[in-house]
């Protein structure tokens, strides 16, 4: 009976592995939905030269293996008042598991901050933040980001001009 219960798991993931390998149409399929995830499947069908059934099934493919993530809209930061980008370094004062996990937890429900990653180098962890303006990012950081316990030290960059800033990523 145990010996099953591997086999079956071991079986499922399997599939699983097979299933995700992605073709020429599953590579165009994912460009056509980085541009534009509002498109029908009939607009992508036609695109493809695939019948709606064969899109609608790869869609739902690349849904279950975790391909596509999700569906978001992108929004004008301008028009919502969001016009102040910041990238934060910061650095932690103790490195022991539970003091990062606990970072990583903390740093992960403050709104203001868009993207925290784990970095190499002087410092341990680069943020991307957006605020209003510099009175509501000093804010941020008096009210939620020093008050973080286990915060050694921060280097702030403010962003001068947006070069580029894309979700798109370069799949072929």
């Amino acid at each position: 009976m145990f010996f099953n219960l591997i086999i079956s798991v071991l079986l499922r993931i399997f599939r699983k592995i097979l299933s995700m390998k992605l073709d020429f149409i599953d590579f165009s399929l994912l460009n056509y939905l980085q541009q534009d995830s509002k498109q029908t499947n009939k607009e992508l069908s036609s695109r493809l030269n695939l019948s709606v059934t064969a899109v609608y099934e790869r869609i739902k493919k690349l849904e279950r293996n975790g391909v596509i993530k999700k569906y978001v809209a992108l929004l004008e930061k301008k028009h919502l008042n969001f016009g102040f980008m910041v990238f934060c370094h910061v650095k932690l004062s103790e490195h022991t598991e539970s003091s990062i996990s606990n970072f990583e937890a903390k740093i992960s429900l403050i709104d203001e901050v868009l993207e925290c990653y784990h970095v190499s180098g002087e410092f341990d962890y680069l943020l991307k933040v957006m605020v209003k303006d510099m009175d509501a990012f000093r804010y941020f950081m008096i009210n939620k980001l020093t008050s973080l316990k286990n915060i050694g030290s921060t280097q702030s960059s403010f962003t001068i001009n947006e070069v580029k800033n894309t979700t798109v990523l370069p799949v072929k």
